[in-house]
């Protein structure tokens, strides 16, 4: 059965002072609830370690919010999964649409990156997802695919295990554009049926697929009520313990 999760994806945000008081206040918030859900946040960098011993003993997970794709070497300012790991790290988000977008990685980089990781058996949120030029112009089935496909449906089968999806509607993320749950439903469900043709309806059925489309409070329920959305990555509402203890508790058992 697959695990639904709800990911803090902090990006460049809070110093070290305001990272261990979110965790803390986090702590505090999600002691007094009853969830089910994985719980991770991924601070920026040079966060993690001490991202690591505050959240040790608790049920939050720690994640990076990317890696480089070489084990090491003259690349000034990258971070290795080597590195990651040595920090207590074991997870990793890769394919973010800022990182596509802002630092113009692709599919082939991509492909590096997580062919890196997976070796090192490090886990992977591997981000994907549309432009509002794609959806608009009815494209938006094909580019997913082609982003999936081009980058993860060489893997091997076992491989699938280490790997949790998220479908990022770039288009529903601060255009003004809303994204409804059930064009996130219906996304998940194609998501997951390619899987499942490829890699059989086992796989497809056990992979978790997650929904980072300006997921809040307000809709966090309905969009994680649908039968094939897992849980979700959270952008600016993962900034708030508040708001992010209460998309918590609405992820679905």
């Amino acid at each position: 059965m697959r695990k639904n999760i709800v990911a803090g994806n902090w990006k460049m945000n809070y110093n070290i002072e305001q990272t261990q008081q979110l965790i803390n206040d986090l702590k505090t918030s999600l002691e007094r609830v009853t969830y089910s859900a994985r719980v991770l946040v991924a601070p920026t960098f040079v966060n993690l370690s001490a991202a690591v011993s505050s959240t040790k003993g608790t049920s939050i997970e720690v994640a990076a919010q990317n890696v480089h794709q070489a084990e090491s070497g003259a690349y000034t300012g990258e971070i290795s999964a080597d590195m990651l790991q040595s920090v207590g790290v074991k997870t990793v988000i890769i394919g973010h649409s800022e990182r596509r977008t802002y630092f113009e990685e692709d599919d082939t980089l991509l492909k590096e990156k997580v062919k890196t990781a997976l070796a090192k058996g490090m886990e992977i949120i591997f981000c994907f997802g549309e432009q509002l030029d794609e959806r608009k112009s009815g494209n938006h089935f094909s580019v997913v695919e082609s982003q999936l496909k081009n980058v993860l449906f060489d893997l091997d089968v076992n491989q699938w295990k280490q790997l949790v999806l998220a479908y990022e509607p770039v288009w529903a993320i601060g255009t003004g554009e809303t994204a409804s749950p059930a064009q996130a439903q219906e996304m998940h469900a194609f998501i997951r049926n390619l899987i499942s043709k490829a890699y059989g309806e086992v796989v497809g059925n056990s992979i978790s697929i997650l929904y980072g489309g300006s997921v809040k409070p307000a809709n966090a329920e309905e969009i994680f009520s649908k039968a094939d959305v897992d849980g979700g990555l959270i952008g600016g509402a993962s900034l708030k313990s508040a708001d992010f203890t209460a998309i918590v508790t609405a992820s679905k058992s």
